[in-house]
């Protein structure tokens, strides 16, 4: 088979290198793919064919003149050798220095081929012209050799002094996922839009159908029955006070105001990463909390001793009979005002005398459920618990104070939504009137005194902030960024 020549020394000084451009070799049957061999082998065919030739001319060759090669001599120099057959992707040549051994060594082997280069590439250097050839007694030294000759390293790698750790490892993962979590890709974020749509399409859906089963059940003979026999409320013991007591007024103002910023601030403690402020007690300053937290628990200070003061008022006026079920027909009374608002035919209210049963049961779990499960969560969750008490803290664990007071969290923010939309759908300037001017009637009093209380609500949701809240928590302690 044909071969490209590889193209070494000329033949004769000055001359061009050999062999010429437009010569082909075939390669013989010990080794086909082999053609001349590459830079020096030509040089080696030159003396052997002059050390052959000397003996039959009677005396040496002339100086500066090179005889033609011998076809067995040529022959010779492009059979591989042993060192070769061992390693037949390196070609080896004349010694880089009089005397030595061939190079490269026997035990050298070719360099794997860089990513995406063509196999001959490393082998182009050796297909162009040599330079003029020198005497092999000035032979260059080992650092001076052609770069022909030297085959091409890859860079070297600096020393790896970084290694990931398992703790690493975890928290790249974890952020990873929570990234991942709080950004959705371009194909999640349209699928959860239409998930929300399809969710909304089906709860009203479903609230229509309930509408109109509430209906029908309540227009059946039973229904209606039942709808008589207990039609939402039942008749308050004779000792009933009659009306509403304004302190009622200001005690639900209040009430609300504590309630709105505690669950604001309670969310940003939840949701806060990096406190931008921190309060520290002058008693024990090591021991420091964010200004949020510290905003949160003064908050729940000042919402249970309005809580005190309500209980206090409450029994001591006789208040509680309207919010404390005294009679079990206030379960099935509570059933049918359910059923009533259900079917959008709502209940009659008359507030000032008495609430319906469900109302009752609803102001009943507020004040004696939700709020001392809120107050026995939260304390447990605060500073104010010891904590070198290991009884007591196996006794009441955290982890359920935690997932408990959440809950009733939601509960609080779900009690208020609804009520506050009953209030205003059912007759918004009466009930307006009874509970903030504690008046009877359609007067507007009791809606300017509502629409002042938002503002001041608002207001207080604005100013709770570090600007703000910093001055007021230096008096009860020390303020610092740390």
């Amino acid at each position: 088979m044909s071969s490209v020549v590889r193209r070494g020394l000329p033949r004769v000084a000055g001359g061009a290198p050999w062999p010429p451009l437009d010569d082909d070799v075939v390669g013989v049957d010990a080794a086909p793919s082999r053609g001349v061999r590459a830079g020096h082998a030509a040089a080696d065919v030159a003396s052997t064919a002059s050390r052959a030739e000397g003996p039959q001319d009677g005396g040496p060759s002339r100086a500066g003149t090179t005889p033609p090669a011998l076809p067995e001599v040529a022959a010779m120099a492009t059979e591989p050798t042993i060192a070769e057959a061992a390693n037949p992707g390196v070609r080896r040549g004349l010694p880089r220095v009089a005397g030595g051994e061939p190079w490269p060594p026997a035990s050298a082997r070719p360099l794997a081929a860089t990513p995406g280069e063509s196999p001959g590439a490393a082998t182009t250097a050796a297909h162009e012209p040599a330079p003029t050839p020198r005497s092999t007694a000035a032979a260059p030294p080992a650092s001076a050799a052609p770069a022909a000759s030297v085959p091409t390293r890859p860079p070297l790698r600096g020393r790896r002094t970084v290694f990931p750790t398992v703790s690493s490892e975890r928290w790249s993962a974890l952020r990873a996922e929570r990234l991942g979590r709080e950004r959705p890709t371009e194909v999640e974020a349209p699928r959860r839009t239409g998930l929300l749509l399809v969710g909304a399409v089906g709860l009203g859906i479903a609230a229509g159908m309930l509408v109109l089963l509430t209906r029908w059940l309540l227009s059946t003979p039973a229904g209606a029955a039942f709808l008589a026999a207990y039609p939402g409320e039942y008749p308050l013991p004779a000792a009933a006070p009659v009306g509403l007591p304004p302190w009622l007024g200001w005690q639900h103002f209040l009430n609300v105001f504590f309630l709105v910023l505690i669950v604001r601030s309670g969310l940003q403690v939840r949701h806060q990463k990096r406190p931008t402020a921190f309060w520290s007690s002058r008693r024990d300053p090591r021991h420091k909390i964010s200004l949020t937290l510290w905003l949160h628990q003064a908050l729940d200070v000042l919402w249970i001793t309005n809580g005190v003061v309500f209980l206090v008022l409450l029994f001591a006026t006789g208040q509680w009979m309207r919010i404390v079920p005294t009679s079990w027909d206030a379960i099935p009374n509570a059933l049918s005002a359910a059923a009533q608002y259900v079917s959008l035919d709502w209940p009659t209210e008359n507030g000032w005398l008495n609430y319906n049963a469900l109302q009752q049961l609803a102001y009943f779990t507020i004040v004696f459920v939700a709020a001392p499960l809120a107050i026995v969560t939260g304390v447990r969750m605060s500073g104010v618990w010891p904590r070198e008490a290991p009884r007591l803290n196996r006794a009441y664990p955290v982890e359920w104070a935690r997932a408990v007071h959440y809950p009733v969290m939601l509960f609080f923010v779900a009690f208020t939504v609804v009520h506050v939309g009953l209030v205003l759908a059912t007759g918004a300037r009466r009930n307006l009137g009874h509970m903030y001017a504690a008046q009877d009637g359609d007067g507007w009093l009791g809606v300017a005194l509502f629409a002042a209380s938002i503002a001041v609500i608002a207001a207080g949701w604005l100013a709770a902030r570090p600007l703000v809240i910093a001055p007021i928590a230096r008096l009860f302690g020390n303020v610092g960024t740390r």
